[in-house]
């Protein structure tokens, strides 16, 4: 059978009504920030205070968008006769995002999680140079990072907490119980 000349125009604007009929979806984003997903990758925040210069993330990062300085500070011994030690200072921890890809492979790699993602994702520039953040910009994001999500009720409880439990029950089973009641000082007894 032919199909009626105009019959695709009038299919068409069948749709259109409908949907015009129907409750806009739209986010006024400027206006209304859009509720985040709690896993959302935004950009890489800092925890300074973890990061031991291992360079683990910059070796790892398939973009080469991470950059490091350190270096080694002598530190005096804990006792006398020990031998001092050395360890690496940061002086510069910088991450392009102009090149990153967001990939997270610098966050699963840190030995001591030193890198987080955050939700944050307002942080466009106007020049592509201004996209290589430092650690102070990175470590302001780093209070953005939500909290870890609760573990399962069902799961087990994480084998560094039992044996330190374990450990601390011991302590208190093997020290003897303080006496309970008045006890008279020293010396005044008759």
């Amino acid at each position: 059978m032919a199909p009626i000349p105009g019959s695709g125009l009038a299919k068409g604007l069948a749709v259109t009504l409908r949907t015009m009929t129907k409750k806009t979806v739209t986010e006024q984003y400027p206006d209304v920030q859009p509720d985040l997903p709690p896993r959302t990758r935004g950009v890489i925040g800092l925890f300074e205070e973890n990061c031991t210069v291992c360079m683990l993330c910059a070796r790892e990062c398939p973009d080469w968008c991470i950059y490091i300085d350190s270096h080694k500070e002598t530190v005096p011994a804990a006792t006398p006769g020990g031998r001092e030690r050395s360890r690496n200072v940061l002086d510069r921890f910088a991450i392009d995002f102009s090149l990153c890809m967001y990939c997270g492979i610098c966050i699963e790699v840190c030995p001591f999680d030193a890198l987080f993602w955050s939700p944050e994702f307002e942080y466009a520039e106007t020049d592509i140079r201004d996209l290589t953040h430092e650690r102070d910009k990175l470590r302001e994001w780093m209070w953005t990072v939500p909290a870890p999500p609760a573990l399962d009720p069902g799961a087990e409880e994480p084998k560094e907490i039992t044996t330190a439990r374990k450990t601390a029950e011991k302590l208190t089973a093997t020290q003897p119980e303080p006496p309970t009641g008045p006890t008279a000082p020293e010396g005044d007894t008759p």
